[in-house]
């Protein structure tokens, strides 16, 4: 009679598959119909979004052949998202949000196709695009509140971290692939089949957000969207000290620490590029995108972190140190891997503030807090321009690279320091008759 035991050793293929499993990107999300709706239609909109935001700057160049013209643009764009933002918070916690996403996303697309008009049929008026683009803005501000609320009510909370990180991939390899395809489809398709492509796209996402369910507001909501309830929700924040300090110290990265007004003059006088730009410049732009894409591609590492204060904080002093590092080198290769490492760890706290935000704010406030979220998204890193840009003018691109990445550190651990209870916070998913009537259909 043979002695041996069966062997419990999982085979080596089976430990490789599930070490895998526990490092790539988790797609248990799109198990569930809904939030699979929802994720199309980020997936489609990613990159068409990017090919009207290359197409928009274009045209105003070639039409003005003034660099301030194209500046304007983006301040055209910023006023909207930072107004509309918080309105739009506001709304998508007094309507239903499946209503308040349809109706935005149907604004963007008819802002998008009349700005393929106009360039298709020469029009040749910069305020004819200018007017377009901050009509867009305005409806992609609501747009985004009620889109990022509704996930909370789509996706069980255990899933909320593994459905974030999923969702900001997809937006950050549209912001590295879009741009390309932008650049390489101009010349071959013309500059106005670039608004046309982002339509059908806009389109296709209307279709994906229209079969989901109703998703009305919470019990709590006042059913109201007037300047007293987002009064109501910046109250509401001020008394929720854990998600005050994510949003704290957010801005504290992205004001401080985004060192993208650098970028022309570094690529220059730093990098060696042409004084008509090359190479440098343009893998200076793409480097963060493509850190925050390849580390969301393994987020599967990351996301089950319960510890999520810790996570936050770390990642972020971990960005502060990649941005010192990065204007301390001389070297492009060492100076695109420090932004990339910067890009990844912003992402692992983006993916972690915004599963905070979903799961400690009630569900009447979430679309407001999603507004705040919108907003400081939007406005630090043109906060960090101007900043970035007198403190190059009055020092140099190293010092103010350096300097704003140490104060990111200083900035985020004192922040910290004064909730300990930030640091300490936990992930501990809530049930509820919420969750189990709505999230779980697949």
């Amino acid at each position: 009679m043979s002695t041996e035991t069966p062997s419990t050793t999982e085979p080596p293929r089976g430990r490789v598959r599930g070490l895998l499993g526990k490092v790539v990107i988790d797609t248990r999300p799109l198990r569930i119909r809904d939030y699979r709706r929802l994720w199309v239609s980020t997936v489609v909109t990613a990159v068409g979004s990017q090919l009207t935001a290359v197409a928009v700057p274009k045209q105003v160049y070639d039409l003005t052949g003034s660099s301030g013209y194209v500046g304007l643009t983006g301040a055209v764009g910023l006023v909207p998202l930072l107004v509309f933002g918080l309105w739009g918070g506001a709304i998508a916690d007094a309507l239903d949000r499946r209503k308040v996403m349809l109706y935005s996303n149907l604004g963007v697309a008819v802002t998008s196709g009349l700005l393929w008009l106009q360039a298709f049929a020469g029009l040749k008026s910069v305020a004819i695009v200018l007017v377009l683009l901050g009509l867009q803005q305005a409806c992609v501000a609501v747009n985004m509140p009620a889109r990022s609320a509704a996930v909370a009510r789509v996706v069980p909370p255990e899933l909320l971290p593994p459905a974030n990180a999923l969702s900001f991939t997809t937006f950050t390899f549209g912001m590295v692939f879009g741009p390309l395809l932008a650049g390489s489809l101009i010349p071959v398709i013309g500059l106005s089949t670039l608004y046309l492509i982002d339509t059908v796209a806009l389109v296709v996402a209307f279709a994906s957000v229209w079969f989901l369910p109703p998703i009305p507001p919470g019990g709590g909501s006042s059913r109201r969207a007037g300047l007293r309830d987002i009064t109501d929700g910046f109250r509401y924040l001020s008394l929720k000290k854990l998600l005050l300090v994510s949003f704290l110290v957010d801005i504290i990265a992205m004001v401080a620490g985004m060192p993208r007004a650098l970028f022309p003059e570094m690529a220059e006088r730093t990098f060696g590029d042409p004084p008509g730009g090359g190479v440098a410049l343009g893998w200076l732009y793409a480097a963060v995108p493509i850190g925050a894409a390849v580390f969301g591609l393994f987020s599967g590492a990351f996301a089950r972190i319960r510890r999520q204060g810790a996570a936050i904080t770390v990642s972020i002093i971990g960005w502060g140190l990649a941005m010192a590092a990065f204007g301390l080198t001389g070297s492009l290769v060492l100076a695109v891997i420090f932004l990339a490492i910067g890009g990844g760890a912003d992402l692992i706290s983006a993916v972690h503030r915004s599963s905070m935000l979903q799961t400690e704010a009630t569900d009447e406030m979430r679309g407001r807090m999603q507004g705040v979220f919108t907003v400081v998204v939007a406005g630090g890193p043109r906060i960090a321009d101007l900043v970035h840009g007198w403190g190059a003018a009055a020092f140099s691109t190293a010092a103010a690279a350096t300097v704003g990445g140490l104060l990111v550190i200083v900035l985020t651990v004192a922040t910290v320091a004064w909730v300990p209870a930030f640091w300490r916070f936990r992930f501990e998913p809530k049930t509820g008759p919420e969750t189990e009537t709505e999230s779980t259909r697949s």
